[in-house]
Protein backbone atom coordinates (compact mmCIF):
# COMPACT_ATOMS: atom_id res chain seq x y z
CA UNK A 1 0.00 0.00 0.00
CA UNK A 2 1.38 3.40 -0.98
CA UNK A 3 2.27 5.84 1.76
CA UNK A 4 0.05 8.93 1.87
CA UNK A 5 1.91 12.14 1.10
CA UNK A 6 0.94 15.00 3.40
CA UNK A 7 0.29 18.40 1.86
CA UNK A 8 2.98 20.96 2.64
CA UNK A 9 1.78 24.11 4.38
CA UNK A 10 2.69 27.73 3.65
CA UNK A 11 3.18 30.72 5.95
CA UNK A 12 -0.16 32.32 4.98
CA UNK A 13 -1.95 29.30 6.44
CA UNK A 14 -0.27 29.99 9.78
CA UNK A 15 -1.51 33.60 9.72
CA UNK A 16 -5.05 32.44 8.92
CA UNK A 17 -5.08 29.81 11.67
CA UNK A 18 -3.68 32.32 14.20
CA UNK A 19 -6.57 34.70 13.35
CA UNK A 20 -9.04 31.83 13.81
CA UNK A 21 -7.61 30.66 17.14
CA UNK A 22 -7.70 33.96 19.09
CA UNK A 23 -11.51 34.27 19.50
CA UNK A 24 -11.82 30.51 20.11
CA UNK A 25 -9.27 30.72 22.95
CA UNK A 26 -11.30 33.47 24.62
CA UNK A 27 -14.51 31.44 24.38
CA UNK A 28 -12.78 28.28 25.60
CA UNK A 29 -11.33 30.11 28.62
CA UNK A 30 -14.76 31.53 29.51
CA UNK A 31 -16.33 28.10 29.13
CA UNK A 32 -13.67 26.48 31.29
CA UNK A 33 -14.14 29.11 33.98
CA UNK A 34 -17.91 28.60 33.96
CA UNK A 35 -17.68 24.82 34.42
CA UNK A 36 -14.98 24.93 37.09
CA UNK A 37 -16.18 22.86 40.00
CA UNK A 38 -18.83 20.92 38.07
CA UNK A 39 -18.66 17.14 37.95
CA UNK A 40 -19.81 14.59 35.42
CA UNK A 41 -19.85 14.88 31.65
CA UNK A 42 -20.00 18.49 30.56
CA UNK A 43 -20.74 19.66 27.03
CA UNK A 44 -17.84 21.92 26.01
CA UNK A 45 -18.22 23.00 22.37
CA UNK A 46 -15.91 26.04 22.63
CA UNK A 47 -13.08 24.13 24.29
CA UNK A 48 -13.48 21.37 21.69
CA UNK A 49 -13.42 23.89 18.81
CA UNK A 50 -10.37 25.61 20.29
CA UNK A 51 -8.50 22.30 20.65
CA UNK A 52 -9.37 21.32 17.08
CA UNK A 53 -7.95 24.58 15.70
CA UNK A 54 -4.94 24.31 18.05
CA UNK A 55 -4.13 20.90 16.59
CA UNK A 56 -4.40 22.26 13.03
CA UNK A 57 -2.10 25.16 13.99
CA UNK A 58 0.45 22.78 15.51
CA UNK A 59 0.43 20.66 12.33
CA UNK A 60 1.05 23.76 10.19
CA UNK A 61 3.88 24.94 12.48
CA UNK A 62 5.51 21.49 12.46
CA UNK A 63 5.32 21.34 8.67
CA UNK A 64 6.85 24.83 8.29
CA UNK A 65 9.63 23.89 10.72
CA UNK A 66 10.38 20.66 8.81
CA UNK A 67 10.63 22.72 5.60
CA UNK A 68 13.04 25.14 7.31
CA UNK A 69 10.73 28.13 6.77
CA UNK A 70 10.65 28.87 10.50
CA UNK A 71 13.25 27.74 13.06
CA UNK A 72 12.66 25.33 15.94
CA UNK A 73 11.81 27.04 19.21
CA UNK A 74 14.01 26.88 22.30
CA UNK A 75 11.45 24.55 23.91
CA UNK A 76 11.70 22.09 21.00
CA UNK A 77 15.51 22.19 20.86
CA UNK A 78 15.99 21.72 24.61
CA UNK A 79 13.26 19.04 24.81
CA UNK A 80 14.96 17.07 22.02
CA UNK A 81 18.34 17.30 23.78
CA UNK A 82 16.86 16.24 27.13
CA UNK A 83 15.00 13.35 25.48
CA UNK A 84 18.30 12.07 24.05
CA UNK A 85 20.31 12.59 27.24
CA UNK A 86 17.64 11.22 29.59
CA UNK A 87 15.75 8.57 27.62
CA UNK A 88 14.67 6.65 30.71
CA UNK A 89 13.68 9.60 32.89
CA UNK A 90 10.62 8.80 35.00
CA UNK A 91 7.65 11.05 35.77
CA UNK A 92 8.67 14.02 37.98
CA UNK A 93 12.39 13.35 37.47
CA UNK A 94 14.34 16.60 37.64
CA UNK A 95 17.50 17.13 35.59
CA UNK A 96 19.85 20.05 35.14
CA UNK A 97 20.80 21.41 31.73
CA UNK A 98 22.78 24.63 31.17
CA UNK A 99 22.29 25.64 34.81
CA UNK A 100 18.48 25.30 34.70
CA UNK A 101 16.24 22.63 36.19
CA UNK A 102 13.84 20.68 33.95
CA UNK A 103 11.17 18.29 35.18
CA UNK A 104 9.92 15.28 33.18
CA UNK A 105 6.14 15.25 33.04
CA UNK A 106 3.84 12.58 31.67
CA UNK A 107 0.14 12.71 30.95
CA UNK A 108 -2.24 10.06 29.63
CA UNK A 109 -2.43 10.23 25.84
CA UNK A 110 -4.47 7.17 24.98
CA UNK A 111 -6.76 5.07 27.17
CA UNK A 112 -8.16 1.61 26.73
CA UNK A 113 -11.76 1.26 25.54
CA UNK A 114 -12.91 0.91 29.15
CA UNK A 115 -10.98 4.06 30.06
CA UNK A 116 -9.30 2.35 33.01
CA UNK A 117 -5.87 1.61 31.54
CA UNK A 118 -3.45 4.11 30.02
CA UNK A 119 -2.19 2.67 26.72
CA UNK A 120 0.12 5.54 25.73
CA UNK A 121 1.76 8.36 27.67
CA UNK A 122 2.75 11.82 26.45
CA UNK A 123 6.23 12.76 27.69
CA UNK A 124 7.45 16.35 27.87
CA UNK A 125 9.83 18.58 29.84
CA UNK A 126 8.89 21.65 31.88
CA UNK A 127 11.35 24.34 32.93
CA UNK A 128 11.29 24.77 36.72
CA UNK A 129 11.50 28.15 38.43
CA UNK A 130 12.98 28.73 41.88
CA UNK A 131 9.86 27.73 43.86
CA UNK A 132 9.65 24.33 42.12
CA UNK A 133 6.76 25.26 39.85
CA UNK A 134 6.76 25.16 36.07
CA UNK A 135 7.68 28.38 34.29
CA UNK A 136 4.33 29.60 32.83
CA UNK A 137 5.55 30.79 29.41
CA UNK A 138 7.47 27.52 28.87
CA UNK A 139 4.39 25.45 29.77
CA UNK A 140 2.22 27.60 27.49
CA UNK A 141 4.61 26.99 24.60
CA UNK A 142 4.63 23.22 25.28
CA UNK A 143 0.83 23.23 25.09
CA UNK A 144 0.93 25.19 21.80
CA UNK A 145 3.58 22.97 20.19
CA UNK A 146 2.06 19.64 21.24
CA UNK A 147 -1.69 20.23 21.88
CA UNK A 148 -2.50 16.54 21.31
CA UNK A 149 -0.54 15.74 24.50
CA UNK A 150 -3.34 17.35 26.48
CA UNK A 151 -6.23 15.42 24.93
CA UNK A 152 -7.09 12.02 26.35
CA UNK A 153 -8.40 9.67 23.71
CA UNK A 154 -9.68 6.11 23.62
CA UNK A 155 -8.82 5.71 19.94
CA UNK A 156 -5.59 5.97 17.97
CA UNK A 157 -4.35 9.44 17.07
Amino acid sequence: MAKLIKKLHVSSELININNEIIPLKELADKELASIYGLTGVVYTPHIDAYMEVSIKRAEILACLKRQGIIPLSEVERISAILDIQHKRAEHNATVEYNGKQYKRQMSPLKLSKSGKIVRKWARFWLLQISDGKAEPSWEKEVREIWPTYFLIRTVDL
